[in-house]
């Protein structure tokens, strides 16, 4: 029987405990708040996910690393020696360069060790997105797909992965360039919040403005109900920035809605938070389209 081990990022914002009932590796990424440097890890070891928002929240700047050539080369030996491939589900190469440092560590063990297999997909997915198709992959592994079944699936299926957020301060995403600084003075000034998703391509867009808080929670269900798809079978996955109420409140319009199989609410993590900042509620699920 093919032996090989599901890797993804952290910045896939799966729950420790999830991924270990799966079976799922999760690699860290580097965070740097104020003065402070951490390797943000699943189980939150080094920095609690609680005590970065409220840093944030002070005003402290935070920034991100992704993972290097070397760093993969370190975390996948380990397994090549061992004799078991790897599928590797990457976080969107249309936010970060990982995925491309992924490819070209994996092109150098498939030298040093000729009779493994590894495998980069780009998710073109971000936080609980990309963790609702890392979850539904290990979910096809446990199955009995092959890695190169679980490949094309992951690949076929990353198209049909719903992304809508909503943030609290439009000047996180000033910040990454994602709104002008006029849009996000005047923004926050009038109380509109940005509802966004991501596209085919993997990066943020702006789609809709909505006045006030939860008319924004609102349209999250609203475009859920316009494009999900056999919701009776889904999981939900909902991510909040340290916002577990308002990430609830969600919770409880997809259930009155839609008639799931369960809905999961999660922290965001440290490496997504800090593009999107404090306050920031993310729903998925796998609709039509993106």
């Amino acid at each position: 029987m093919e032996e090989y081990v599901l890797f993804t990022d952290c910045t896939a914002d799966l729950p420790a405990e999830l991924a270990r009932e799966w079976g799922i590796e999760m690699l860290p990424m580097e965070v740097k708040i104020g003065q402070d440097e951490y390797l943000h890890y699943a189980d939150a070891r080094e920095i609690g996910f609680a005590e970065f928002y409220k840093r944030l929240r002070a005003g402290e700047m935070a920034t991100t690393s992704q993972i290097t050539p070397a760093a993969f080369r370190k975390y996948f030996t380990p397994f090549l020696q061992e004799g078991r491939d790897i599928l590797y589900i990457a976080f969107s190469s249309g936010l970060s360069g990982t995925y491309g440092a992924a490819v070209l560590a994996a092109e150098e063990l498939m030298k040093e060790f000729p009779g493994r297999k590894i495998r980069c997909v780009d998710s073109l997915a971000a936080s609980v997105g990309e963790g609702l198709l890392v979850y539904t992959a290990a979910q096809k592994k446990r199955e009995g797909m092959s890695l190169a079944e679980l490949a094309a699936w992951t690949e076929e299926s990353r198209g049909h992965l719903c992304h809508w957020f909503t943030v609290d301060d439009l000047h996180f995403l000033k910040r990454g360039g994602r709104v002008s600084a006029v849009s996000a003075t005047f923004g926050s000034m009038l109380k509109i919040k940005p509802v966004l998703h991501v596209d085919d391509e993997g990066h943020l867009i702006p789609m809709k403005k909505a006045h006030g808080r939860k008319k924004a929670l609102k349209e999250l269900v609203e475009m859920m109900r316009e494009t999900v798809e056999a919701p009776e079978g889904q999981t939900i996955f909902i991510g909040h920035g340290d916002c577990a109420e308002d990430a609830e409140l969600v919770a409880r319009l997809v259930r009155a809605e839609f008639p799931v199989k369960e809905v999961r609410t999660t922290y965001i993590g440290p490496v997504i938070g800090s593009h999107s900042g404090p306050g920031t509620v993310a729903l998925f699920f796998f609709g039509s389209h993106k």
